[in-house]
C-alpha cells in the first residue's frame, strides 16, 4: 500500500512538472510573439516614416523650385491620401484645344522632373489630364476623353524623352470633364477644372488609390 501511494506521489508530481513546463513554455512562446510583433510594428512604421519624410523632402523642394507658379495660383501642392499631387491649370503647358506643350511650359515640367528624379527616384508618378464642360467644336478632338488623355501623354513624353524619368515609374489617366474641381458654371471656374495633375506615390506603392468623393 506504501508502495503504491509512493507511485501515485511520484506519478502526480512528474505530471505537474510537465505542466510547469508546458505552461513555461506556453509563456515564452507569447513573449517571444509580443517581441516578434513589435519588432515588425517598429519596422513597419520606420518605412512609413521614410516614406512620409521623402514626400515631405519633394513638396518642401517644390515649394521652392515653382514659387513663381505658387504664388501667381497657376499651381497647386497637395500631400493627400494618394500622396503628393502637384496640379497645374492647363494654360501653363498648352493652348485652348491643343496637346502640344507650350516652350514656356517647358522649364516647369523640368523643375518638376529634377524633384522626382533626385529627391523621390522610387516613387510611381501618375499624370492626369482634365478639362472643362465645354464641348469639342473646332479643335478635331473626338471629346474632352480624348483632349485630357492627350495632354497627360504629352507630359509623359517630356518627363520620359527629355528629362530622363524613368518609364517603368509614368502611367497616365484622362479624365475629361468628369472629376471637376469647381462647378462649370464661371470663366474662372472652367479655368480650374482645366488642369493637370500629377501625383507622386509613395514609394511602397504601385498605383493610384481613387479619389475618395464626399
Amino acid at each position: 500500500m506504501k508502495k503504491k501511494l509512493l507511485f501515485l506521489a511520484g506519478v502526480i508530481i512528474l505530471s505537474s512538472v510537465s505542466s510547469g513546463c508546458a505552461i513555461m513554455d506556453k509563456a515564452r512562446m507569447a513573449d517571444r510573439l509580443k517581441r516578434d510583433l513589435a519588432e515588425c510594428r517598429g519596422q513597419l512604421e520606420a518605412v512609413k516614416e521614410e516614406k512620409d519624410s521623402e514626400l515631405e523632402r519633394a513638396k518642401r523642394e517644390l515649394m521652392r523650385t515653382l514659387g513663381k507658379e505658387l504664388g501667381d495660383y497657376k499651381a497647386k501642392l497637395e500631400m493627400t491620401e494618394r500622396g503628393l499631387v502637384i496640379t497645374f491649370l492647363a494654360e501653363i503647358f498648352f493652348d485652348s484645344g491643343k496637346d502640344v506643350i507650350l516652350t514656356d511650359g517647358k522649364p516647369v515640367l523640368q523643375k518638376v522632373a529634377q524633384v522626382l528624379n533626385k529627391d523621390v527616384p522610387d516613387s510611381k508618378v501618375a499624370i492626369e489630364g482634365h478639362t472643362d464642360t465645354d464641348p469639342i467644336k473646332y479643335s478635331g478632338w473626338k471629346s474632352n476623353w480624348e483632349l485630357s488623355s492627350a495632354r497627360a501623354l504629352a507630359v509623359l513624353h517630356y518627363f520620359q524623352d527629355d528629362a530622363k524619368v524613368s518609364p517603368q515609374r509614368l502611367s497616365i489617366s484622362g479624365y475629361g470633364e468628369y472629376r471637376p474641381v469647381a462647378a462649370n458654371d464661371t470663366v474662372q471656374n472652367k479655368r480650374k477644372n482645366r488642369r493637370v495633375e500629377i501625383v507622386i506615390l509613395p514609394s511602397a506603392l504601385a498605383k493610384v488609390k481613387p479619389e475618395r468623393k464626399n
